[in-house]
């Protein structure tokens, strides 16, 4: 018997190619068809920008007007009337459109499959204008960032996109959003690719850019092509500039941190409250307009402030400056966290001026010599604090650059942008935009929720049956294998059917280049160091393992025997996993709502927290056994609300929501805290 029979019969294995697939070049009209549609979300939403534009210019100067007529009651009352008129936006129309958006958004595309309703469009166009035009602390583009999503994600779902063009269709309409709001289409893909999707894609980056480039068109067409900031030249006086930037970047992480706790810190304040839910947004804006009043600064987006603290012609002092970074932030707060609608990259944008053209004020003082422009600092310190905040560096060096037209600064900007954001990352581990995502139970990385990918195993993801190799076979029939099995790499097997190494295309191609590629057997090429998994990891491990080499797959073998090989896991498997867990998710969260729609008056809910000694605590609720006709809707746990899976585990304390017949609450309240038996008796 030849070695390779032999071999094959004690493996049990063989090489069963599959024929050759019919190759055909890839259909030129599905992209032309998406970048058409890309053309149309960013006309749309070019269109889109300029009317909510011109819409809140018009309740800015109805609100000035008022105030002019009325002085500081008027103020107040304007002030209150919009934080009213938003509350009855967000209560009753979309409460999507409560905040700052960007997370709804983000929301969309891991969870929901970019599906936004219509009504949202709508919703957050008429509570922001009526928010930021009345006086509230907030900025204009995380409205436009949600509109833009939002046009994309309705024109997707009209033509019946799948859910992966949908996606794409939402970043771009969100590129489209602050192309056409601030004039800055790069940093608008930029935004789509780092924040909304969080992973950078050549298929994805073309119809974004396209989306964006279109909206940038329109809004040259009717708002002019100016940058948002008149800026000096600025530039390095000095290489010693550099340890004060770095200084810079260390001081605006802590202020970023600041603003992200100060935030949610109100948010949870409003929320707990018990109060009358639509005139939480009024008390908001009257607590904002008493900071106003004081400080007038801080009310509105603030851009005309930021303009002239760039340009350092800010009549303000020293100390009031330094005071203003964190004024604005907590004026914000009490306009976001109460529930008004509008974006915070405009106040962080304010409180990093505000404190670099302090630290630069200080530094010109300090050090005439060196010719320090404070407005330099300032200009720095903007990008460096949404860095920070929103953990998107490269966005926040592109949007400032391209917002002030001026690249002399780009070393500073970039270096400082970088500190801000690590230092930030280090001190608070959620960003401002995924916080809100994680306090609902939601942990994104990457564009994904990581609890759907804690909860998938290896074993229900991978290729049980995967193509292997031998060791001992020819490199030069390897070119083949590799041809008709239609893969990138191999596992590798010895003669005893034992998992010895994998071997890549990579491996093959560099081999060809060899002298004795003839003698070559598959042994001889193949790497031996191998990453694996194993069918009890979750994904998200597994995830993390591939990016340590930057690899596709991975042999998945058992713990006890990793010489066992019993399958394979790649990306495309993990990604297909992740997709129909987010599917039946929504699915499971459908039919609640319809539970909770169905108008049976047999039927109620209940809830129960659940004591220290309570026969639930630590079970999980697939061996709870509820009685019949009974579900588990939510669990609460501090500030945390999620649906839960079969494999939640209930803990002390935990607040449950239980859906029943009359007749079964206090038999599955008994069932809960004693047990089964107890409840029969």
């Amino acid at each position: 018997m030849s070695d390779e029979t032999h071999a094959a019969a004690a493996s049990g294995r063989r090489l069963t190619l599959p024929p050759l697939r019919d190759e055909r070049p890839l259909v030129p009209p599905t992209l032309f068809w998406l970048s058409l549609t890309a053309v149309v979300v960013g006309l749309t939403t070019g269109y889109g920008a300029v009317l909510f534009i011109k819409l809140l210019h018009a309740v800015q100067q109805w609100s000035e007007h008022i105030r002019a007529a009325w002085g500081v009651p008027g103020m107040f009352g304007i002030m209150i009337l919009g934080g009213i008129i938003t509350g009855l936006i967000v209560t009753y129309i979309a409460p999507e459109a409560k905040g700052h958006g960007v997370p709804e958004v983000m929301l969309a595309i891991a969870v929901h499959g970019g599906r936004i309703r219509p009504a949202v469009v709508v919703a957050k166009a008429l509570g922001s204008a009526f928010t930021i035009g009345v006086g509230g602390s907030a900025g204009r583009e995380g409205p436009i960032v949600q509109i833009g999503a939002a046009l994309g994600s309705v024109l997707g779902q009209w033509l019946r996109f799948s859910t992966e063009r949908l996606k794409i269709l939402v970043a771009a309409g969100a590129a489209s959003g602050i192309a056409a709001t601030f004039n800055a289409p790069i940093a608008g893909v930029m935004f789509a690719l780092e924040v909304i999707l969080g992973e950078f894609e050549m298929a994805n980056f073309g119809i974004v850019v396209i989306a964006a480039v279109t909206a940038s068109i329109v809004s040259h067409a009717y708002l002019g092509e100016a940058p948002a900031f008149q800026v000096q030249p600025y530039g390095l006086s000095s290489p010693v500039e550099i340890v004060f930037y770095t200084f810079l970047g260390v001081l605006t992480a802590f202020l970023a941190v600041f603003f992200i706790k100060i935030l949610y810190a109100m948010e949870e304040v409003f929320d707990n409250w018990n109060f009358v839910e639509w005139l939480k947004p009024a008390v908001g804006m009257a607590l904002t307009a008493m900071i106003g009043l004081f400080f007038p600064q801080v009310l509105g987006p603030g851009l005309e402030f930021i303009g002239e603290v760039i340009r350092t012609n800010v009549q303000v002092s020293l100390g009031l400056l330094f005071a203003l970074a964190f004024i604005k932030l907590i004026a914000t707060s009490f306009t976001l966290g109460s529930g008004n609608s509008g974006g915070v990259f405009a106040p962080a944008l304010f409180a990093g001026a505000a404190l670099g053209g302090s630290l630069g004020l200080v530094l010109r003082d300090w050090l005439p010599g060196l010719g320090i422009n404070p407005g330099a600092y300032a200009l720095v310190g903007m990008a460096a604090t949404f860095a920070g905040a929103a953990r998107a560096p490269i966005t926040a060096i592109m949007i400032v650059f391209e917002m002030s037209n001026d690249y002399r600064l780009i070393l500073p900007l970039m270096f400082a942008t970088v500190v801000s954001t690590l230092i930030a990352q280090h001190l608070h581990k959620e960003s401002i935009y995924t916080l809100k995502l994680r306090l609902r139970g939601i942990n994104l990385r990457y564009g994904r929720d990581v609890d759907i990918m804690e909860r998938i195993k290896v074993a229900q993801a991978m290729d049980p049956h995967p193509e292997t190799v031998p060791d001992w076979m020819p490199v030069k029939m390897l070119g083949q294998a590799f041809e008709e099995a239609h893969v990138h790499g191999f596992p590798v097997l010895n003669h005893k059917g034992e998992l010895v190494g994998m071997v890549a295309l990579s491996d093959y191609q560099r081999a060809t280049k060899r002298p004795d590629f003839e003698n070559l057997k598959v042994r001889d090429i193949m790497t031996t160091d191998l990453i694996v998994a194993y069918p009890d990891e979750n994904l998200w491990d597994v995830m993390r393992k591939m990016g340590l080499r930057d690899i596709s797959r991975l042999p998945v073998v058992e713990r006890s025997n990793p010489r066992h090989l019993i399958g394979v896991i790649r990306r495309r498997d993990i990604i297909t996993a992740y997709n129909v867990a987010v599917a039946r998710r929504e699915e499971e969260k459908q039919l609640r709502q319809d539970m909770a729609l169905a108008h049976d008056e047999d039927l109620e809910f209940f809830h129960i927290e659940l004591p220290l000694h309570a026969w639930a605590v630590n079970k999980r609720v697939r061996d709870l056994h509820l009685p019949e006709d009974s579900l588990l809707v939510s669990v609460r746990r501090g500030r945390k609300v999620w649906f839960p899976h079969g494999d939640t585990l209930l803990q002390a304390g935990d607040k449950v929501t239980i859906y029943t017949k009359h007749k079964h609450a206090e038999r599955v309240r008994r069932h809960l805290l004693e047990g089964p038996e107890a409840a029969q008796a």
